[in-house]
């Protein structure tokens, strides 16, 4: 047999290349508003949403890439919008060049100057970019036959800081930093991994403390989350100081001391009256207080810090982008950090953002619940524990027992511990049948 002429082998390598074919889009709307789950001082009625994304190829393999922001109701149209949006950009790629530079993609996405316009870096389009580059990431650790933690974990120090963009970062955290952090935590992934997928990962839950839940059901689920393991707890409050001072007590009474109980105002008060409500709050020994006003104002929640010590200030899960997160550790805002898988620009944006929680000492703890937040941001946190800060110490992630059984792979949760996902993906697959049953009619 003759050699390929130079004519023909360039067509026989087109064909051997595969392809992103379609980029699609769902607006799907769960009506968790009628049973009040999800409700807090400044969201009494959420309907948890997702803007979803699935990415297909011509490889043949029947892989898809799945995505999406989770928004709570109205409006997610407008970001199912920015996400189809995008379709230009990836349609037609090369499927192995495109999941081989996840972090040459995620700068092409971010830095079109067009697309940045709109933010810049921060709003509807910026989470739009990362529904995307998640949804390529669940493809790449599907194709690699992997959770998407494990692929993390696997890639060498170089290969996690080529995924970050460190531009707005340098003056308190370079890429040198970076691989000092990564390096310093490289000799002992083996050992924390077996941990992991021995013991688990700490988790706390929100389950009992939904605002618009009454006392007896508030009491109930607090028992049943001492039942089931947790060691902490977290109450909605912001809307009225006495029915907060009642409610406390009573997820107090039914814990007991030995549980850690945390509050989130969902960015209720202005200063002042954080700072007057949490003084009331005291005497009910609060983990910590969540978004205890504007989460934009670092100045603000760096005053609350300073007034209510020893008790935390966490925030983080509206935070906009690896900006921010870096303002709010220089100034001490926060001493617990709450990425949320889907509000930044997906991983890639997110890793800068454990790597400036290393670089700081501060915990992070993610925000998680809604729709797909648990299955998403649980390999964030074991990636953490592996790969960046080397450590579980101080360190939970929140769970929610709502619309697991939509995804292809749900989280396990049991013995108050997160246990480590072992398909190959991102975790972020809804069922098909949910697409359908739950796509929004306008």
């Amino acid at each position: 047999m003759s050699p390929p002429t130079s004519v023909t082998e360039p067509i026989r390598q087109e064909m051997l290349v595969a392809r992103i074919l379609a980029l699609h889009t769902h607006d799907v709307r769960f009506p968790t508003s009628l049973s009040l789950d999800g409700s807090d001082a400044m969201n009494p009625d959420p309907d948890y949403s997702a803007a979803y994304a699935r990415i297909t190829t011509d490889a043949g393999d029947g892989l898809e890439g799945h995505g999406f922001v989770f928004t709570i109701g109205r409006g997610n149209d407008v970001q199912v919008a920015a996400i189809r949006a995008l379709a230009p950009y990836v349609l037609g790629r090369d499927v192995d060049a495109v999941l081989a530079d996840l972090g040459g993609l995620w700068r092409e996405l971010v830095h079109d100057s067009q697309l940045r316009w709109l933010g810049p870096e921060k709003g509807v389009m910026h989470m739009a970019i990362g529904a995307v580059v998640n949804a390529l990431w669940d493809l790449r650790a599907k194709r690699e036959g992997k959770p998407l933690w494990q692929v993390l974990t696997a890639l060498s120090p170089e290969e996690i800081v080529d995924l970050v963009d460190f531009r707005y970062l340098t003056d308190v955290l370079t890429r040198d930093d970076a691989l000092a952090i990564l390096r310093a935590a490289e000799p002992g992934r083996a050992q924390r991994e077996s941990v992991l997928l021995t013991e688990g990962y700490p988790a706390y839950t929100t389950t009992p403390g939904w605002l618009g839940y009454d006392d007896s059901k508030l009491d109930r689920l607090c028992r049943e989350a001492v039942a089931d393991g947790f060691t902490q707890i977290k109450l909605k409050v912001g809307a009225d100081l006495d029915d907060d001072v009642r409610r406390l007590g009573i997820a107090r009474a039914a814990c007991g001391d030995g549980v850690r109980i945390a509050v989130d105002a969902n960015q209720r008060w202005d200063v002042g009256e954080a700072i007057r409500w949490m003084a009331a709050l005291r005497p009910f020994d609060v983990a910590w207080v969540e978004e205890p006003t504007n989460p934009d104002d670092v100045l603000a929640h760096a005053e609350i810090a300073r007034a209510i010590a020893p008790v935390p200030v966490a925030t983080g899960e509206h935070m906009a982008n690896r900006v921010m997160f870096k303002q709010f550790l220089q100034a001490g805002a926060l001493q617990v950090l709450q990425l949320d898988a889907t509000r930044v620009a997906g991983v890639n944006e997110n890793i800068a953002v454990l790597l400036l929680a290393a670089k700081f000492g501060v915990p992070v703890c993610p925000h998680a619940g809604g729709v797909g937040l648990c299955e998403a941001v649980q390999h964030l946190s074991m990636f953490d524990f592996v790969a960046v800060s080397g450590s579980a110490e101080g360190r939970v992630i929140e769970f929610v027992d709502h619309l697991h059984e939509h995804f292809v792979t749900p989280v396990e949760v049991h013995g108050g511990r997160y246990h480590a996902p072992k398909a190959p993906g991102a975790g972020t697959e809804m069922l098909a049948r949910s697409l359908a049953e739950y796509a929004h009619e306008r």
